[in-house]
């Protein structure tokens, strides 16, 4: 009998990172990233839209203020760019049992363009089973912060999002907060009006949990 052990999928770990512009989603996942590295876990650390090839050229194009880009088409780049990066790089990262943190992932798609540009919701989720399937995050970090705090902490020069008005951003930041009523299981909301290192802490204590209720990953000790 042939063996088929080298066969069989692994089951990897995908979390990924969510909130407004300026949410500090990104610095968390970085402090996240160096938590699981120092523990000894071998990590992929990924961004949306970007990190394949494909995805990075429509990144230039959705964020390049000096474009103009009307509500479905942004949408239909948005999901392209994510459904190039999930058959390319994601899922068979997670095939090989793989930790893959990544910066947005299909939340955004839903609060931006289903929230903020108040698209159709059933649409976008049509689109998202035809392009991403049944690849989704295991644990969701939604980092929550008011609009004045979000704006103080964003770089000077917009990008074509981050130059939205801030009625769209309330609505975005409804519509994390609506994703994360929905799924307690999988998506946390987190206060981010606190420090850095205390939402770290946080985020790292639910990390560590997540972890241990994975049998792939009991064997690893956290420090």
């Amino acid at each position: 009998m042939k063996n088929k052990k080298h066969n069989q999928k692994k089951s990897g770990l995908f979390v990924t990172f969510e909130g407004i512009d300026g949410s500090g989603k990104s610095s968390q996942l970085r402090m996240a990233n160096k938590f699981l590295r120092k523990a000894g876990f071998e990590t992929l650390v990924l961004r949306e839209p970007g990190s394949a090839p494909l995805s990075e050229r429509i990144r230039k194009i959705l964020l390049d203020p000096k474009l103009q880009v009307a509500d479905y088409p942004e949408l239909l780049l948005y999901l392209a760019a994510r459904g190039q990066l999930v058959n390319e790089i994601i899922a068979p990262a997670l095939d090989e049992g793989a930790i893959v943190l990544c910066d947005r992932f299909h939340d955004s798609t839903v609060a931006y363009q289903g929230y903020g540009r108040k698209l159709d919701l059933d649409f976008i989720e049509q689109l998202r089973l035809s392009l991403v399937g049944k690849v989704s995050p295991h644990r969701t970090y939604v980092f929550d912060v008011d609009y004045p705090t979000s704006l103080s902490r964003r770089k000077k020069t917009p990008d074509r999002l981050e130059k939205e008005s801030e009625l769209f951003f309330k609505r975005v930041r409804a519509g994390f907060r609506k994703i994360a009523r929905e799924e307690p299981k999988r998506v946390a909301l987190i206060n981010s009006m606190r420090t850095p290192a205390e939402i770290s802490a946080d985020v790292c204590d639910d990390l560590e949990k997540l972890l241990h209720s994975k049998k792939l990953l009991r064997r690893k000790k956290l420090l």
